[in-house]
């Protein structure tokens, strides 16, 4: 699942690791998905610790026995210095959006944004530690992160090539099954 709207959101800003929280329009969405999927069976709950993560869990599993467990490598890809930045798609060239285009052909820019490389690297070896033992034992284990973290996990449960990293297309507060 992917967290609730956030006003970085609605004002297209590129928001990666940068902390941002859910607002009134995000929170109401988390608490319908919990109407929508209340009869959804959980046994765990992992989560990336950004607030608008965790504050999409607490909502989506409020009165339910779920443990909520934070991962750092369930944090939102990271964009450096290109965090915060508005209407990415307006700036010609802005080589940010090579992911959104052309994500197969992504090289992290200068200033400390992360590679597709070392994401995959990071949620991989979530999913090999945390998620698979759990699965193979008929765990029923909720993720709820970011856009392109799940995006990451997505591609590598489905053996979905890079040149299609987007094809998930996930929604806010939206359950996907993958396993």
């Amino acid at each position: 699942m992917r967290h609730g709207r956030t006003d970085w959101n609605d004002l297209r800003k590129l928001q990666g690791r940068t902390d941002i929280p859910l607002n009134d329009v995000g929170r109401k969405m988390a608490a319908r998905a919990a109407e929508e999927y209340r009869d959804v069976h959980f046994d765990i709950c992992f989560c990336s610790p950004l607030i608008r993560a965790k504050e999409t869990a607490e909502i989506f599993l409020k009165n339910r026995d779920v443990p909520i467990i934070t991962d750092d490598r369930l944090m939102e890809m990271c964009f450096g210095e290109y965090e915060g930045l508005e209407n990415s798609f307006d700036i010609p060239d802005c080589p940010i959006n090579v992911l959104f285009y052309t994500p197969e052909k992504y090289k992290a820019p200068p200033g400390g944004a992360e590679s597709l490389e070392e994401l995959f690297a990071r949620t991989g070896e979530f999913l090999k530690e945390k998620v698979y033992p759990l699965t193979y034992n008929g765990k029923d284990v909720l993720i709820v992160g970011h856009s392109a973290m799940n995006c990451s996990i997505v591609c590598q449960v489905g053996n979905i090539p890079l040149k299609d990293f987007w094809s998930a297309g996930i929604d806010n507060c939206k359950l996907m099954k993958l396993i």
